[in-house]
């Protein structure tokens, strides 16, 4: 298991959570939620989050397939540098452009369906109704999970791809819990300087993937590049080529850089 991908995809999550005060803060304030008692009024929070958090696993099962297509075709160490190098243009372009340049504002326009399904479900008080809530909420355009969707790519692996996405979208839980329970009780000017993390983390994981993906040797950071190498122990793949009376050499096969 990667920690290094899943303590980022948890800090980059509870950073997003402040975003997610002004992008999605209006759904969680007034999401219909059961009352009858202060446990129903929690679960049925959770259950919004919870929809949330499978949407983005499922994105990330899809955009870790294409970064695990990239790395079994021979370009795994490419798929870190030019992914982790989208990152940090991402996090760039808007400042260069004054917010001119933003898939967010241009994902917004082809979502109007997909908002009034939003709004009819309002209406409807029930733990199904909430949970697919935040199932469409998900899909919502929102910049940071557009700049997590690339760090799923830059995985390289459908099952890391998922669990960042889950984990990253777990991350937001806290704060979105608390709009749903006790509404928006942090000022504009905290949440105006918390935001400010969220594009610098993005550049730091990008980083950290373009780093990985040179291989410079570096422990933890940037370890080299150990798909296959001599080993006694473990699975094994054999070569044998007897017509040219080679001696038989074996190979240690690392399952783990695969997943």
């Amino acid at each position: 298991m990667d920690f290094q991908i899943i303590g980022a995809a948890l800090a980059l999550g509870l950073v997003t959570g402040i975003h997610c005060i002004g992008m999605c803060g209006p759904i969680a304030i007034s999401l219909p939620l059961k009352e009858t008692s202060k446990f129903s009024k929690v679960s049925s929070a959770i259950l919004y989050n919870l929809g949330r958090a499978i949407t983005y696993a499922i994105m990330g099962m899809v955009f870790g397939f294409f970064g695990q297509s990239f790395a079994m075709a021979g370009f795994q160490k490419w798929v870190g540098i030019v992914m982790g190098t989208v990152m940090i243009l991402y996090v760039i372009f808007p400042a260069i452009f004054k917010n001119n340049f933003s898939i967010e504002k241009f994902g917004y326009k082809y979502t109007a369906p997909l908002r009034s399904r939003l709004a009819k479900l309002f209406g409807k008080r029930s733990y199904s109704s909430l949970f697919v809530i935040g199932i469409l909420n998900g899909l919502l355009p929102c910049g940071p999970v557009y700049g997590a969707l690339f760090a799923a790519i830059a995985t390289g692996s459908v099952f890391y791809g998922t669990i960042f996405m889950f984990l990253f979208g777990i991350g937001t839980i806290p704060i979105m819990l608390t709009l749903s329970l006790i509404g928006n009780k942090i000022s504009n000017s905290l949440r105006t300087k918390l935001a400010k993390l969220i594009p610098i983390f993005i550049v730091i994981l990008g980083v950290l993937f373009i780093l990985r993906g040179l291989g410079l040797g570096i422990m933890f950071i940037s370890p080299p590049d150990k798909m296959l190498k001599p080993h006694k122990k473990g699975m094994m793949m054999h070569k044998k080529t007897s017509s040219l009376n080679i001696n038989e050499k074996t190979y240690y096969f690392n399952t783990k850089n695969l997943i």
